[in-house]
């Protein structure tokens, strides 16, 4: 090899060694709070700070057996959200994130699993303030991600989440928009989103 591209080769490798030693899924993005503080609520539900993406804590189990998933991680906060806020129960109280989303079902159908309305991104409803939004993982978190929508306007929607990793905080927002009678949610990690 020429011994630019080798230079080059080089510098990237560091970079990619730099880069990974300063990722740690560990990173605890809220240094000002400890693990299991409350960081923000909506509807009087709570966020709390998990101290780094992978980290649990056990499972959180209601007072009746129903399983609200494992503890400070994103799922959790969004079947809290729901139990409590809704006193909602879903009939498969497990899986991943990205598993409340099924492809196989149509925009505007029910997932039976969840016993919630599916909408899909694009959809031809737009989303509205409590619904869950699911992301589909990727490189650095397989599991994905949930959220719930905390503030919709004509083009832009504000999500509030738990556990959004070592760059984000427990509030974003995200670009909306309407093209050809479909709303879409401008993230193409966006999946869709679920409705009682």
């Amino acid at each position: 090899m020429k011994p630019i591209v080798l230079s080059i080769l080089g510098i990237l490798l560091i970079l990619l060694c730099i880069l990974g030693f300063n990722y740690s899924p560990n990173f605890n993005h809220a240094s000002a709070t400890s693990v299991g503080q409350k960081i923000d609520s909506l509807n009087g539900v709570y966020v709390f700070d998990n101290g780094g993406v992978s980290n649990v804590y056990g499972r959180n189990i209601a007072a009746d057996g129903y399983n609200l998933g494992l503890k400070y991680q994103c799922v959790e906060f969004v079947k809290r959200y729901y139990y409590e806020y809704y006193n909602h129960k879903m009939p498969d109280s497990y899986g991943h994130a990205k598993d409340f989303f099924d492809p196989k079902i149509a925009d505007r159908k029910i997932n039976k699993k969840r016993n919630l309305i599916q909408f899909s991104n694009p959809s031809f409803s737009t989303p509205q303030i409590n619904d869950i939004l699911i992301f589909k993982g990727y490189l650095f978190n397989k599991f994905g991600h949930v959220a719930i929508v905390s503030k919709v306007t004509n083009n832009q929607i504000e999500i509030i989440q738990q556990n959004p990793g070592p760059f984000s905080s427990s509030r974003e927002i995200y670009d909306l928009e309407n093209k050809n009678e479909h709303w879409k949610i401008d993230n193409n990690r966006i999946l869709g989103w679920l409705r009682k």
